[in-house]
């Protein structure tokens, strides 16, 4: 079953209460008007979720912010009594995300070998598999176990066929490309910090199957 990413950009705005009063974080706008691509290479870079390809997570597994909006907090409270609709909760602040390193490699070769056909304009990749039944007749019946993660050297390859299956590492740039679909998320992040401030926006998430 696949996975699905929801959440909120949220906002914390100073100039919205008295002085002296708390701030509170408010819901700017719905990621589904920006991002709902189901990129299991992002979202294992960003949260640590399907992290087939073995990075380190930016913000993996830190939950709901105490001082979520109520607009979040709403939204998750009719997901409740559907705990598949609503797991891997987590945020990640614009500060963050202007720190990282996209360059940064993951921590190990993908648990999934990528899978390219020779074209005229050279090798297309056409997918990435953790199991193959034509790649175990090929190389040997112990070589894939379904539903089991493989390692194997980086820069492995195997051809079968025209296809050309490969070890490869990923980095985070491969997965979060800079013009990719979470290039309207981070427009969007930036343009309320450029008001507010790097820290008071952050990005609130949760996967559903």
């Amino acid at each position: 079953m696949g996975a699905d990413i929801s959440g909120f950009v949220e906002c914390r705005a100073w100039h919205l209460h008295e002085e002296d009063e708390d701030s509170v974080w408010r819901a700017a706008i719905d990621l589904f008007f920006l991002n709902i691509t189901r990129n299991y290479d992002a979202f294992g870079c960003l949260f640590g979720v399907r992290n087939y390809a073995n990075f380190r997570p930016l913000a993996a597994d830190r939950g709901l912010p105490v001082d979520a909006s109520e607009t979040v907090r709403a939204e998750l409270g009719q997901l409740a009594q559907w705990p598949d609709q609503a797991y891997g909760t987590t945020w990640i602040t614009w500060a963050e995300i202007k720190e990282a390193d996209w360059g940064e490699p993951a921590e190990k070769a993908d648990s999934r070998l990528h899978q390219y056909r020779q074209t005229p304009d050279g090798l297309r990749l056409t997918g990435k598999s953790a199991w193959s039944s034509r790649f175990a007749q090929a190389v040997g019946p112990r070589a894939q176990v379904p539903d089991e993660a493989q390692e194997w050297p980086e820069g492995s390859e195997w051809l079968i066929g025209d296809t050309l299956c490969r070890s490869e590492r990923l980095r985070r740039r491969d997965a979060v490309p800079e013009t990719g679909e979470w290039k309207p998320v981070w427009t969007v992040m930036e343009a309320i910090a450029s008001q507010h401030g790097d820290d008071n926006v952050r990005l609130v998430v949760w996967f559903g199957n």
